[in-house]
């Protein structure tokens, strides 16, 4: 048996091989006598993926596919083994590696598929490039999407600072990469410089060196020291710099 697992694990896993191992794998199992649930092997693959989460993620949905109802492997003597292929990360869909390393020797890779559930905006209507959207041009909804939620609208504030970059049609849910920030200060314009460090913040007078819109990283330049410096552009003329 310990020849078959080594085999199937290095194997790539077309179709041919995987009958093969499903055959193999599957004899050795009924030589043992008792046999692995499916189940337990879907379960190790989905609690590994549920622990690689980054901490706070909520609504995350983590589904084992389908095994062969062939499969026949040996029953593990201890926990099952579960992990990523070298060099993986984690994405909406890939392959988890499940093994025995106790009182059998087998692997099997699962496909795990991970989505999040998440309350997204939506437009009520079609919406031109360039217009200011405020809450009423939106519709909340919850959706199930692919991968772990990134990316969408979820602080509206976003919209009294911003355009729709692009034209959108009635449904399509809000990502901030759909808006285009508002320009806060332009070149040559007085600004106010601040920089905090341990709770300590330190205000000072600046001059914008070029255009900036909202969160975009512009240099500035500290009129009494002569020395510039880059900072993140807030609203109300504000720089934010580093100490």
């Amino acid at each position: 048996m310990k020849a078959y697992a080594s085999f199937c694990r290095r194997s790539p896993r077309t179709a041919v091989v995987a009958s093969f191992c499903l055959l193999a794998l599957g004899g050795a199992g009924h030589a043992f006598g008792a046999i692995e649930p499916v189940a337990s092997i879907r379960h190790a693959a989905e609690q590994f993926v549920r622990a690689q989460m980054p901490p706070g993620v909520r609504g995350i949905v983590v589904r084992a596919g389908a095994l062969d109802s062939r499969l026949r492997l040996a029953r593990c003597q201890g926990p099952l083994q579960a992990g990523m292929l070298a060099g993986a990360r984690l994405q909406p869909s890939m392959s988890i590696s499940v093994g025995c390393r106790s009182g059998a020797d087998w692997t099997i890779y699962v496909p795990v598929n991970v989505k999040s559930r998440i309350n997204v905006w939506a437009l009520r209507q079609p919406e031109n490039a360039g217009t200011r959207l405020t809450k009423a041009d939106l519709a909340p909804e919850t959706r199930l999407v692919s991968g772990v939620a990134a990316g969408y609208v979820t602080n509206l504030a976003l919209l009294s600072r911003s355009t729709l970059r692009h034209p959108m049609p009635a449904g399509a849910v809000l990502h901030a990469s759909d808006l285009l920030a508002d320009f806060m200060v332009r070149q040559g314009q007085q600004v106010t410089l601040i920089a905090s460090m341990d709770g300590i913040e330190v205000r000072a007078h600046g001059l914008a060196l070029q255009d900036g819109r909202y969160g975009e990283l512009i240099r500035v330049q500290n009129p009494a020291s002569k020395k510039v410096v880059q900072g993140t552009v807030g609203s109300g003329h504000v720089v934010y710099v580093s100490p």
